[in-house]
């Protein structure tokens, strides 16, 4: 315990570890904790829009649709291989739930996980073709920008670093749907549409952050696996997004 202890002083100031045999048993079952969120988010998040490739109008968006799916896979094996390092049996990993599985349409389980599954609660929603997927991914895309911003920051050197690989992928991925939505918008898609889509999606991907006040908080902090709280990050998303939906031309009303 006592050894626990000053590792945990040497990350509360700013330490950083490089191999699992340094890591204490509450900093390992937290940073399992984090990897699993983002892989089972990133595995049903692709499986979810691999069912979008063929919404796609023209040949060019599918193209940047199996690109996003593949690169999102890749994302997850990136994050998978460190879980590896902790003695998770990658193999049994991936197969052992349905990525594809999705709750009804009008489910409302807020920030809830599904038992067995760690992905974000937003990814437990089905998308409603093309137009649906295309500001889904935009919402959640900006979202996951500051949530990876955060991510580069952790104490664990080697997930830092597949974070930081990872970061301008996922950019990428919103700035795509960005130019989507622009595009539809150009091409004579109903923004009512749209706009409905931004409703349905925006507090299924606001509550994707959790709770304003977590009781976690402050262990993770002193661990290096949090910097900034959950309502500091929201209200990043919240304020950034709202602008960005509005030179579009959308909005939250």
């Amino acid at each position: 315990m006592s050894e626990e202890m000053k590792i945990e002083d040497y990350l509360a100031k700013g330490g950083v570890l490089s191999s699992p045999e340094n890591a204490p048993p509450r900093y390992r079952a937290e940073l399992l904790r984090l990897m699993a969120s983002f892989v089972d988010s990133e595995l049903a998040g692709a499986a979810g829009f691999a069912d979008a490739i063929n919404y796609g109008p023209g040949i060019k968006e599918r193209i940047a649709a199996a690109k996003i799916v593949l690169e999102k896979t890749d994302n997850a094996d990136k994050v998978l291989k460190i879980m590896g390092d902790f003695g998770a049996n990658t193999t049994r990993y991936v197969n052992h739930h349905p990525w594809t599985a999705r709750l009804d349409r009008d489910a409302d389980i807020g920030a809830e996980r599904i038992d067995g599954d760690m992905r974000l609660s937003v990814f437990n929603y089905p998308l409603a073709g093309w137009n649906d997927a295309v500001v889904m991914n935009l919402l959640m895309g900006r979202a996951v920008m500051l949530q990876l911003k955060e991510h580069c920051k952790l104490s664990y050197q080697p997930l830092a670093e597949a974070f930081r690989a990872i970061l301008p992928v996922e950019t990428n991925h919103a700035d795509l749907a960005a130019e989507g939505i622009k595009r539809l918008m150009e091409t004579g898609s109903d923004p009512a549409e749209l706009q409905a889509s931004v409703a349905y999606w925006w507090p299924r991907v606001d509550a994707s952050f959790g709770a304003d006040k977590s009781k976690r908080f402050q262990s993770l902090k002193k661990f290096g696996l949090r910097h900034l709280g959950n309502a500091e990050l929201r209200k990043s998303w919240q304020t950034a997004t709202r602008a960005e939906l509005q030179v579009l031309g959308l909005d939250i009303k």
